[in-house]
């Protein structure tokens, strides 16, 4: 039994045909985070795409490198900068042209992205969380997706962070308190039974 199981007290499916996708930062610059989770990510872009789920792509880089700012102070300065290799999505990843890529520079897809207007001009109520990192942006989102009234699906094996510790840490708290935990099986079934 995976650590954070005994956390996961409830249990639901996304419906597909109000539930969003969010890719969060599956950047060149997180490689070594995403490659290891590349085949579940794209196994669940696929389920999504395949059951007409939206699917948007987050990329977290800066337009410049502020001293002043609290990311580049808490980060030593290390952040990602916009037109950059490393700010670009990694090119594994089985994107559509057509999907959506939501610039951001905090660990919120949400915060001063659009992203919630124009999830709600679909009629979104539901988003599933995938991507990395884990513990930051990925847990910041769901959070925050939580708190704007979106219900929040969150990927056990299309997410990933620095340790295994993090992560689990993460899976334990959403799961108690703000997503319901789903993996590419649970998708799967979800999908087939709409």
């Amino acid at each position: 039994m995976a650590s954070y199981e005994k956390f996961e007290i409830r249990k639901k499916y996304p419906r597909s045909r109000c539930s969003a996708l969010l890719v969060i930062d599956a950047q060149n610059y997180f490689d070594s985070m995403v490659r290891p989770i590349l085949p579940g990510l794209n196994a669940t872009i696929t389920l999504c795409r395949g059951a007409s789920v939206p699917i948007f792509y987050t990329r977290h880089r800066h337009k410049t490198l502020d001293p002043s700012s609290i990311m580049f102070e808490w980060w030593n300065g290390d952040l990602i900068l916009d037109g950059t290799p490393e700010s670009q999505l990694i090119p594994d990843l089985l994107r559509s042209e057509a999907d959506p890529i939501i610039l951001k520079e905090t660990y919120s897809a949400f915060h001063g992205t659009g992203l919630e207007e124009k999830l709600r001009e679909m009629g979104i109520e539901e988003v599933i969380i995938s991507g990395v990192m884990t513990n930051l942006c990925c847990e910041t989102t769901a959070r925050d997706a939580f708190v704007r009234g979106f219900r929040v699906f969150f990927s056990t094996d299309a997410t990933a962070t620095s340790s295994p510790e993090l992560h689990d840490a993460t899976l334990k708290n959403i799961a108690y308190g703000f997503a319901y935990l789903v993996d590419c099986r649970r998708l799967r079934e979800a999908f087939s039974a709409s």
